[in-house]
């Protein structure tokens, strides 16, 4: 019976076989002559972009190099020549890896490749994968391996709008397909399996992934014995050139449909091959007026500014994106002088260090988890803290760390406010370990910074913003703090429809509340004081209520702004680049300027745009409700305090000592006397009659008997310094702190190998 069952199974499949293979019929050639344009709207409704240009050039297998034949076939199908058009084996096998979770895969010939590209739609259904099986069966029989080979070749898929190799070569490389090497012809192999993510010019983080392919296909070209291992040693991956595009994406619409596609295909709203069959119209949530005031704010600010005759000039890169901190929407974003002369977008490109302006995410932190110092003080923006440059944080257990401040500045003991405003690394290092490096990092990824981005570890240097977020990134998680700590995950679109007819339904979105109201409300509180006193006082041209923080990536590749009002969250980005081999170049001379700060060019971006942005809207005052005792503004310096704490929070009492003024029993720290000196005020049994004014100290007298000093170049100014852009002058009559010092703080810089 056994035996019996078997032979009318076999006989069964035999029979369904013969059966299949009789009815499904080789069908005509699925061309692109009918592939749509997708059309792209602004929120308005008008017109900002049609794609669905086909570029693609066939040509004979004898036209492409024979290196490159052997890298597709490395890269796809080794056996090519020698096996079936199918492989039921491999078939079984990928359908058990997807199927047990250890991802999805084709487990496709070459032959079935072609005909799913040449003769069938790319829908991954049973059905089509039936007519697969029995057409490449049938296909391998009427015509010959080279025959498909060259289909395959002509038919495939590399990205950049390149259908086949001729084009991809064209693309990349600006050669022919015979002329490709075995380099180039491997990174074009490699393409095939993830054109979109491989290139290397529109996502940058993602090189390290597409080298690995490019290895695994030199690799295999050498195991198949079609490459030497002395020329397979001595290969370095070839850069391929930026995207040359039609005019029709020129401007910003190329960065913006690259961006808007990837938003449809990474929130799985339409897959990458519907939208290269084309047929959607798209409204995306920018507006016109401010993408236009956008541009013309980098150009003022900024591009107009560069000369052809300044090496470093050649290097200048921008970024910038504006989201609606109410609704999450993404109404203006800019990703760079011209798309069809700089491919890669800055608006979304992961690759930067975000510096300084990551800062904002600690103290969120900090309130949201209640911390408190290596003493147990609570931390708030009047919480003193040590900010001696190269200090060794305390309470790490991972080792040695001290930070660099940016000139190697010391500031001894200095309020959180302060610290910020002058966006001090010292102190931020060590709240990043007062609070806990994955607390933070946590923070950071609940208020919109992706948790896979580069380098963001639960180090006390995660404070320095070593991470390399986007700009799109930080705007989402800056618009976070601005609706008082509720994040709304960003959206670039409004509606979307098939066919004019079938609307395509959209992911529904949801608010969490990310950290604390007081917790985002109090960050708010800080940033203000960076625009009023701080590295960012270029801001204030907007001629609104503002809050934000400065930026610098590690030897200066890279200098931010990123900030907001009640109504608009907004991030600029100045980067480094070589425009011929991508690498990351210091921006030292840049604008004919010693260095180029986060309260320069992109602070002063920053202030244009959302000025003309918010042009005819009423100004609205930030809305906060502050952690307790944050209203009072402490004394931006203490003369004496215990190393890595610092200090008493709102007014209250530590010890014996008091930082806002109050009377206690053994003196009085600022405004009274101590250790023999007086830094301001009348003391009188306690008591105090001196005042301070956005970081000015008018000079008393004391009737204590009591010695004075004078110290030039402080860090908060005084009653006859300034503060502009960050740089601090002056002179405090009768401070404590011994010694004379003379000298300027600029910005938000970083020293040498650190990120400030």
């Amino acid at each position: 019976m056994v035996l019996g069952t078997f032979v009318l199974g076999v006989l069964l499949l035999i029979g369904l076989f013969f059966l299949g293979y009789s009815m499904v019929k080789i069908p005509a050639a699925n061309t692109f002559a009918t592939k749509q344009s997708n059309v792209y709207l602004y929120a308005d409704g008008s017109q900002l972009a049609r794609d669905g240009e086909v570029n693609r050039e066939n040509v004979d297998l004898s036209q492409v190099s024979v290196d490159a034949q052997h890298a597709v076939l490395a890269a796809e199908d080794r056996d090519f020549y020698t096996e079936s058009a199918v492989d039921p084996k491999a078939m079984l096998r990928a359908a058990w890896n997807t199927a047990t979770g250890k991802g999805t895969q084709s487990g496709s010939t070459i032959t079935q490749q072609y005909v799913k590209n040449y003769y069938l739609a790319q829908e991954q259904t049973v059905t089509r994968k039936v007519k697969e099986f029995f057409i490449s069966i049938k296909l391998d029989r009427s015509e010959s391996k080279d025959q498909i080979l060259e289909g395959y070749l002509n038919t495939s898929y590399f990205g950049r709008n390149a259908y086949g190799i001729q084009a991809a070569a064209q693309a990349y490389y600006g050669m022919d397909a015979v002329d490709l090497d075995p380099a180039r012809a491997a990174y074009l192999a490699a393409l095939v399996n993830a054109p979109s993510e491989y290139d290397v010019v529109a996502h940058p983080e993602n090189k390290a992934s597409a080298v690995a392919r490019w290895n695994y296909v030199l690799d295999g070209m050498v195991k198949k014995g079609w490459l030497s291992e002395s020329k397979r040693a001595a290969m370095k991956f070839p850069m391929p050139k930026e995207q040359t595009v039609s005019t029709g994406m020129s401007g910003q619409r190329g960065y913006i449909v690259n961006a808007v596609n990837d938003y449809l295909i990474k929130n799985k709203i339409v897959d990458s091959d519907a939208l290269e069959a084309g047929g959607y119209r798209i409204t995306t949530t920018l507006q016109k007026s401010r993408q236009n005031a956008f541009v013309k704010a980098v150009d003022d600010k900024l591009m107009s500014k560069l000369s052809k005759n300044n090496k470093v000039d050649n290097y200048v890169r921008a970024g910038g994106a504006s989201v609606d901190p109410k609704t999450g929407k993404v109404v203006a974003m800019y990703g760079g002088i011209d798309y069809v002369k700089q491919y890669t977008n800055g608006a979304t490109r992961g690759d930067f260090q975000v510096g300084s302006t990551f800062k904002p995410f600690v103290f969120a932190s900090a309130v949201d988890n209640g911390s408190t110092t290596q003493s147990g003080q609570t931390i708030t923006p009047n919480t003193y803290y040590d900010g001696t440059n190269k200090r060794t944080v305390q309470g790490w257990s991972g080792g040695a760390y001290a930070p660099e401040n940016e000139d190697e500045k010391s500031y001894g003991q200095i309020t959180v406010r302060k610290a910020t405003d002058l966006s001090v690394n010292s102190v931020y290092a060590q709240m990043a370990v007062d609070v806990g490096p994955s607390k933070v990092k946590q923070t950071a990824v609940d208020l919109g910074i992706p948790a896979d981005t580069k380098d963001l570890q639960p180090y006390p240097s995660i404070a320095l913003g070593t991470a390399t977020a986007s700009v799109l990134d930080m705007a989402e998680a800056y618009a976070t703090l601005a609706n008082h700590g509720k994040h709304g995950t960003y959206t670039m679109v409004d509606k979307i429809t098939k066919d004019g007819t079938e609307e395509i339904k959209l992911p529904e979105s949801k608010t969490t509340q990310a950290v604390s109201r007081q917790a985002a409300d109090t960050t708010t509180s800080i940033l203000q004081s960076v625009v009023d006193n701080g590295t960012a006082t270029a801001a204030q041209a907007a001629g609104r209520p503002a809050a934000g923080k400065t930026g610098t990536a590690e030897e200066d590749t890279a200098a931010w702004f990123a900030g907001y009002t009640p109504d608009l969250s907004t991030v600029v980005s100045v980067m480094g680049q070589d425009p011929v081999t991508a690498a990351h170049k210091s921006l030292y001379g840049a604008l004919g300027l010693e260095r180029i700060n986060g309260g320069g060019a992109p602070t002063e971006i920053w202030a244009q745009y959302t000025k003309d942005a918010l042009k005819g809207t009423t100004a609205s005052d930030f809305d906060l409700d502050l952690q307790a005792g944050a209203e009072t503004v402490a004394p931006p310096t203490q003369n004496t305090a215990t190393p890595g704490t610092g200090g008493q929070d709102n007014g209250g009492t530590t010890g014996e000592n008091q930082d806002n003024g109050g009377t206690t029993d053994g003196g009085q720290d600022n405004g009274g006397t101590t250790d023999g000196s007086t830094t301001a005020g009348t003391t009188d049994g306690g008591t105090t009659d001196g005042s301070t004014t956005d970081g000015s100290t008018t000079a008393g007298t004391t009737t204590s008997g009591t010695d004075s000093g004078t110290t030039s170049g402080t860090d908060s100014g005084t009653s006859t310094g300034t503060t502009t852009d960050g740089t601090s002058t002056g002179t405090t009559a009768g401070t404590g702190d011994a010694g004379t010092t003379t000298g300027t703080t600029a910005g938000d810089g970083g020293g040498f190998g650190f990120v400030q």
